[in-house]
């Protein structure tokens, strides 16, 4: 397996014309030290751009730069701040025009989480999240991936702060990408450079099963996330087309499986819809689903969006929900919403270029 710093440089590499890093570096005959610098600059030094890497020659930097090779493989169009402060949305362009959506949240104290896209849209359709309203494009690389974290490191590092956090809950199933998912994690974690810890990032999916399995196999530490939002077969498909290929029961034994491998918490992530999923019953059927001590069940309150005929819980019935929940001895937590006046909270996200894409 190639080592974070070769995953990084042949990317790089490729979009600047090379077959990979091997052969960008043959061709200006630079030596492993030089390659190492770049990527130390890059990835744990957040350098801006290649004149900001100045351990390297200037003519080497700028015959670098006239070739397109670039630290940054997504480019801020837009950049919007919330009036609360604490929640920054940046859409990024890619190099062939698609754009995806990222999100800082800096939450009172020293954390600060990335929330980030792993795909151009999202195939699976669920009913409540705007990204999966306009369909699929494409996957995202790596690096694709892990810039958009680079980006708002840099922003932090100015501040003399750090990211804390990193969750892939941003625009697309990031289990649909996986190969590129578990590249762009290897990215994050390395400790020559970003150096993000495993237990720091978390991976979420709409339920694919089989993928499931397999991400029980990597062995890592990185952070399980299930985006369940109904107990039942009846609830969950009518807001989920996934649950027609992998039932709840499906599901549920997947993470049975995958907590009897790796003895690692799993958390539920469940949207509060009014009417929808939201009444007693649902709660005591969601309990009944959360059986040992390493299932966490997130609440949140649901942020409109602009083709979902639906409407959040109000506040007293996610609190009454939640209260259920807690009486049958679930751990429970409800989320608290930042970014929706940005529509940068949980569901809203969606490129303005990717409205009903197709995928090519």
């Amino acid at each position: 397996m190639l080592s974070a710093r070769d995953l990084w440089i042949d990317e790089k590499a490729r979009r600047a014309g090379y077959e990979n890093g091997a052969a960008l570096a043959s061709s200006h005959g630079l030596k492993t030290y030089r390659i190492d610098q770049l990527y130390h600059a890059a990835a744990k030094e957040l350098a801006g751009n290649l004149d900001d890497v100045t351990a390297l020659p200037k003519e080497l930097r700028t015959t670098l730069a006239s070739e397109g090779f670039t630290l940054d493989s997504v480019e801020p169009v837009v950049v919007q701040r919330s009036r609360d402060g604490q929640t920054t949305k940046g859409l990024f362009r890619l190099h062939d025009g698609n754009e995806v959506e990222a999100v800082l949240m800096e939450h009172h104290g020293e954390r600060n989480t990335v929330c980030i896209s792993s795909q151009a849209g999202c195939a699976y359709a669920c009913t409540f999240c705007s990204t999966g309203q306009a369909g699929f494009t494409r996957n995202l690389t790596p690096t694709e991936i892990f810039d958009q974290a680079r980006y708002f490191a840099k922003q932090l590092a100015r501040q003399g702060r750090k990211i804390t956090n990193v969750v892939y809950m941003g625009m697309g199933e990031p289990l649909a990408n996986m190969d590129n998912v578990m590249a762009s994690v290897a990215l994050l974690n390395d400790a020559k450079g970003f150096g993000l810890g495993h237990r720091h990032i978390t991976i979420s999916t709409v339920g694919l099963v089989d993928k499931i399995d397999g991400f029980a196999d990597e062995h890592t530490q990185v952070n399980l996330a299930i985006s369940l939002h109904a107990p039942t077969d009846a609830t969950r498909s009518t807001i989920m087309p996934v649950n027609r290929k992998f039932s709840t029961a499906e599901l549920m034994a997947a993470v049975a499986r995958y907590i009897a491998k790796t003895n690692r918490k799993v958390f539920f992530e469940y949207v509060m819809l009014a009417g929808v999923n939201d009444t007693d019953q649902h709660a005591h059927d969601l309990a009944r689903l959360m059986k040992g001590p390493l299932y966490h069940v997130n609440l949140i309150p649901y942020n409109s969006t602009p083709d979902a005929l639906l409407r959040g819980s109000d506040e007293q019935r996610i609190w009454d929900f939640a209260k259920i929940l807690e009486q049958q001895r679930v751990a429970v937590t409800v989320r608290t919403p930042m970014g929706r006046d940005i529509a940068a909270a949980c569901g809203q996200l969606r490129a303005e270029t990717q409205p009903r894409a197709k995928a090519s």
